[in-house]
Formats: C-alpha cells, structure tokens, sequence
C-alpha cells in the first residue's frame, strides 16, 4: 500500500529511541521529510548513520525539550520558516513512576507542562500551515493507562488523560480543514523505558525483573511485547493518504492487553 508520504514533511518529538526513533524511521524510509526531535541530538545522528542512504538524507536533528517552552518556540519558528510540516507527531517520554496518594503537587505541574501543556502550545502554532493547506496529521502517543490506569504510573494516568480530552476535542474542530487528530495508545512494547518501569515494580515489589516480565507477558492475550516497529507501522498508515477518514480515535497497540471493549 502506498501511504502517499512522498514530499510530505513530517515533525516527530521525542524520537531520540524507542517509539519516537521508530516512527521517525518509518515515515522517512516510507519517503517523508522527517524532523527527528529530542533533547539528545547525538542518539538521532547515531540512528540516521544506520538508514539507508535515500533515507538518510530525508531526515534532520532538532534539539527539542518539551519542558522547555523556549524550545519549543524555537523548533516552531524555524519549521513555519520553511513553511512548516504536514506530519506533527506529539511523543513525550514517561514520567516518574509513582502512586496518586504520594505525587506531590510540584511534579504535577512539571511534568504537565512538558507532556501536555506545551504539546498543545506546539501543536496550536503548526496547524495554520496545515489549515491553508488542507492537509493535515496530528498523533499523540499516549499510553493504554489511559483506558486502564496502570498500577505506580498516576502521572502517567492523570495527565495523559487529560491530552486525551484535548485530542478529541481538536479533531471535531480541524476535521473540515482535512486534518486528522487521532492518539495512539502503546501498551507492552519493548523499549528502554518498559525496562525501566519493570525494574521499578520488581523493586517495589520485592522481586525479580524477570519475574514482572513473565507476569506481564501471561497477561497479554498475544503472549509477548510488542517491538517498536509493530507500534510504528500503526503511526504510519494514520500519518497517510489512505487513513484520511479516521480522526477522533484512540487506537490501541497492545497485543489485546486491554480487556475493556
């Protein structure tokens, strides 16, 4: 199938590894210009060196923190200048792992501001060029808490639900501007940050890694993690030509871990 990415610019936040690095690859070897975004920008140059060299030259760096406002101003400012991008993908790392009786009020704000607030921000000062335009993709990677609140992840359940409310209610409003707003929800996938959040429940648990690991795959209908690339495929057809019609969606990549319908 061809997804129609060809001369389509895309901007891809937090796309230093795991799902971000995916998805940035995937859009450019699909043929779209790809901004790759994340604070480190040598993680980004390390994975372009391994893209084939067509690919290669369809993808750029840009230093981007999403906690930091005057970065995100700055990436907007030099991506309007060039007539900004047609593909914006919303993607922040995880927060803290934690229970909602212990989060204190500080890392709320914090960490609402880098995964939602400045998303919003961001995405608000792209879509003039994609309004004119009459194109348009907005996705946001959020998680499967969302649906199913994840045990020791409040920060995550909390303040990826409200990005939620905020996606749904962009896509009514840019839909006759032919733009989709769509979030995709990753459940298992294995990344350096699933590693990080099995280590912190085996520690809070008093276990062994591997023994959350296992649990965890028993509980998943399809019986493992996800890798990175089956999530990333998903993104991909949402950011083409022949998903044109879906937009207010929250589509799940979880091996059929959620049981809610």
């Amino acid at each position: 199938m061809d997804l129609g990415l060809k001369d389509k610019k895309a901007l891809v936040v937090g796309a230093s590894r795991g799902l971000g690095a995916a998805i940035a690859r995937t859009l450019a070897l699909e043929g779209a210009t790809v901004f790759a975004a994340a604070r480190s920008v040598d993680k980004i140059e390390a994975w372009i060196a391994e893209l084939p060299a067509d690919a290669r030259g369809r993808v750029s760096a840009v230093r981007l923190d999403t906690g930091d406002l005057a970065q995100v101003d700055a990436a907007c400012e030099t991506l309007l200048a060039q007539g900004g991008v047609d593909i914006l993908v919303n993607n922040t790392g995880g927060p803290p792992p934690g229970v909602a009786a212990e989060v204190k009020r500080d890392a709320w704000i914090t960490q609402f501001q880098g995964m939602a607030a400045n998303l919003f921000h961001l995405t608000q000062r792209l879509l003039p060029p994609m309004r004119e335009r009459k194109w348009g993709r907005v996705i946001t990677v959020a998680s499967s808490g969302i649906e199913q609140p994840i045990p020791n992840l409040a920060l995550s359940n909390g303040i990826r639900s409200a990005v939620l409310g905020w996606s749904k209610t962009l896509a009514a409003e840019v839909a006759g501007d032919g733009i989709t707003v769509n979030m995709v929800l990753p459940g298992r996938i294995k990344t350096e940050r699933l590693g990080q959040l099995d280590k912190a429940n085996a520690e809070r648990q008093n276990v062994s890694v591997e023994k959350i690991a296992e649990a965890s795959r028993a509980a998943i209908p399809a019986g493992r993690y996800g890798t990175p690339q089956e999530f990333a495929n998903v993104v991909a057809f949402l950011a083409g030509e022949p998903a044109s019609y879906v937009t207010g969606s929250k589509i799940r990549i979880d091996g059929g871990a959620t049981r809610s319908v």
